[in-house]
């Protein structure tokens, strides 16, 4: 088996896996479970968040991050199987590991009083150090089934760390601690698993991810669809770009790339076909849409609010820090695939095929009052932790009116069910890499770590860049989004920001670089999920791909270099290094597709390649929000490139004779 057969078949695995996923339905005890600890762990953050001090009593934070580790950790057990493919059917010992997990963090909650009191993160009691361990062990078996075998490693490798520290060779060396002095750190302390990732999940995330499951079984899915379809889907590429819509809003919701394109990819994939579209663009197409939208504000996924309570600052701020680049991803994938469809004579759907705008936004108006509550709420009064909550009580009070979509007992049930999937897969992930976060926490790394990379890097910022961008994409095949964002935010951040890098450009730049193993090979899962679905080959998927979402490689760049990028700076830079950044975008795009939209085809010139490779740069050139490049100002250099843009601009003119 040749090495490009392996990586589809891991596609392919990795694929029917998470289609055996979406599909499945609990029913009885395990059903009930589900549904009554998700419902208690709701009910629990609602009193935190809102401060109902219900009882009169109001939890203690680690006492609230204990209770909703102990609901969720043990739906894990639940809803994970230990080995083989997914089932609904829960073996005897789940049910065991499900209880013990109840017991022991129950244990932890009980003591959650004493424990702050009497420093036991740093001296606890055995009855504590057992406990620590038993908890422990249920942890990594947790992040074993919810994040894989590589996941799995990596936690364990980390988690142990600290008791051999001190023999490691520089610059991992550390201080050495007893096994029995690491294990209460991590269950006890604020530093490790329930730090930073874990107070994001219970102040933001729950709330977020509860929204975008009402939102999609609402029909918020097939409204953003067919408003997608009804706004851009008679247009020359109609098909795929109301993929790039809607797979943009679903991605964002549900802020998972492989169940994106399994669910909209569904649907997209087989309309991009009929249209004239081969798989592999078809393929292609789908998972960067996918790919994007976790990147895409207003929701982001769960990444974007561990790096809100990461850097302490309103999570409104990293939502709009991320809008720009946002903008220009989703912006690159659009004009590509207008060139291609272009070059290639592809009309759009037929009207036949189309809702009505009126008609789609008549029906559909709820959803776009529900996100514009939401945003007022979170920009306007900040309440970042509890606009989720009022959204998510307006759709489903709405929802009762709308005869076609309106939620049943059954429906309401299956939406609890399914955000109690998602959060105890997200718990078990955060609660092992909170570990990592721990362990170089305890062992005083961090620090004496960034000196040694940024003296790695030779005092060289292009240098510490790349060698950041190259740490992400490798850890980034291994590891969930966020998984892969918290190890290099311990890792990798402090070395950049140290460099002189702007802190919220930095978080974005691994975020970003962490997302991109998702369509580039040899692991792109998101592009072998879709070559699966589209019957193309997987390698071949996965370079174009790479192709369509090449700013993804970029723009990172751009934006840690000067910050206006992601909004950081006065108004005026903003909004011209924005127009050159568009601009250069569309070079760049036109550039790898062989056609300029708007203006001709690049592809009938004896001198083709060259011209290709002249806009390409000039794209850059322009794009770039920098200067230095031998001696020249960012004015200069914007205007070097449009100059070199000239040629090739007249040669797509002159051959595509003004069509549009």
């Amino acid at each position: 088996m040749t090495a490009q057969d392996g990586a589809k078949d891991r596609g392919s695995s990795a694929l029917e896996a998470e289609r055996k996923a979406e599909r499945l339905t609990f029913s009885g005890p395990a059903q009930w479970m589900i549904v009554v600890f998700t419902l208690a762990a709701i009910g629990v953050a609602i009193n935190q968040l809102f401060n109902l001090r219900l009882g009169g009593y109001s939890l203690l934070e680690g006492m609230y991050l204990y209770v909703l580790a102990g609901l969720f950790l043990s739906l894990t057990f639940i809803t994970f199987r230990a080995y083989g493919p997914p089932s609904s059917h829960v073996p005897w010992y789940d049910w065991l590991l499900s209880a013990a997990t109840i017991v022991i963090i129950g244990f932890f909650v009980v003591t959650a009083g004493a424990s702050l009191d009497g420093g036991w993160e740093y001296a606890a009691p055995e009855k504590a150090i057992w406990a620590s361990i038993a908890l422990y062990l249920l942890i990594l078996e947790g992040t074993r089934r919810a994040g894989g075998l590589v996941l799995f490693f990596i936690v364990l490798v980390f988690s142990l760390y600290p008791t051999f520290a001190e023999h490691v060779p520089d610059p991992l060396n550390g201080f050495t601690q007893p096994f029995t002095d690491v294990i209460p750190y991590f269950m006890i302390s604020s530093e490790a698993s329930f730090g930073i990732p874990m107070r994001a999940f219970g102040n933001l995330v729950i709330g977020f991810i509860l929204f975008g499951a009402v939102l999609q079984f609402t029909g918020g899915g097939k409204f953003f669809n067919n408003l997608a379809m009804a706004l851009v889907g008679g247009y020359r590429g109609g098909a795929a770009k109301v993929s790039i819509f809607a797979s943009g809003f679903m991605g964002s919701m549900s802020g998972s790339v492989i169940s994106n394109v399994l669910t909209t990819g569904a649907v997209s994939i087989p309309a991009m076909k009929k249209t004239g579209f081969s798989p592999r663009y078809a393929a292609a197409t789908e998972a960067c849409a996918s790919t994007g939208g976790v990147l895409m504000p207003p929701i982001m996924g769960a990444t974007a609010f561990v790096i809100a309570s990461w850097l302490s600052r309103p999570y409104v701020e990293i939502m709009l820090a991320a809008a720009i680049p946002s903008i220009l991803y989703f912006f690159g994938l659009f004009v590509q695939v207008d060139a291609y469809s272009a070059r290639r004579g592809l009309t759009g759907l037929p009207k036949v095929d189309r809702p009505a705008v009126l008609n789609t936004l008549r029906e559909g108006w709820l959803y776009i009052a529900v996100f514009a509550l939401l945003i007022f709420l979170m920009v306007a009064f900040r309440w970042e932790k509890t606009a989720p909550f009022y959204a998510v009580t307006l759709l489903l009070v709405v929802n009762q009116f709308n005869k076609n979509d309106r939620v049943s007992w059954q429906g309401f049930l299956n939406i609890i069910a399914s955000v109690g999937r998602t959060l105890s897969e997200l718990v078990a992930v955060l609660l092992g890499i909170g570990m990592i976060v721990g362990a170089f926490q305890a062992t005083g790394l961090t620090g004496p770590l960034a000196n040694e990379l940024v003296h790695m890097a030779g005092d060289s910022l292009t240098m510490l860049l790349i060698m950041g961008a190259v740490t992400s994409f490798i850890f980034g095949m291994g590891m969930t989004v966020t998984a892969c964002y918290i190890f290099l935010a311990v890792v990798l951040a402090p070395a950049l920001v140290q460099a002189g890098l702007n802190e919220l450009a930095v978080h974005l730049f691994i975020l970003y670089w962490g997302m991109v193993s998702f369509i580039t090979p040899p692991v792109a899962l998101g592009a072998f999920a879709a070559a699966s679905m589209a019957g193309a080959n997987a390698f071949q998927t996965g370079f174009e791909a790479m192709k369509l979402g090449g700013v993804i490689y970029v723009i990172p760049f751009f934006f840690v270099l000067n910050p206006a990028l992601i909004g950081q700076g006065p108004l005026i830079e903003v909004a011209v290094v924005l127009a050159c950044a568009l601009i250069g975008v569309w070079f760049i795009s036109a550039a790898l597709q062989g056609y300029v939209s708007f203006v001709g085809p690049l592809n009938s010139s004896p001198m083709t390649a060259v011209m290709r490779l002249v806009l390409f740069v000039a794209g850059l050139l322009i794009a770039a929000p920098i200067g230095g490049i031998a001696g020249l100002s960012h004015f200069m250099l914007t205007l070097v490139g449009f100059a070199i843009a000239i040629p090739p601009l007249a040669i797509a003119w002159r051959d595509g004779q003004g069509v549009r």
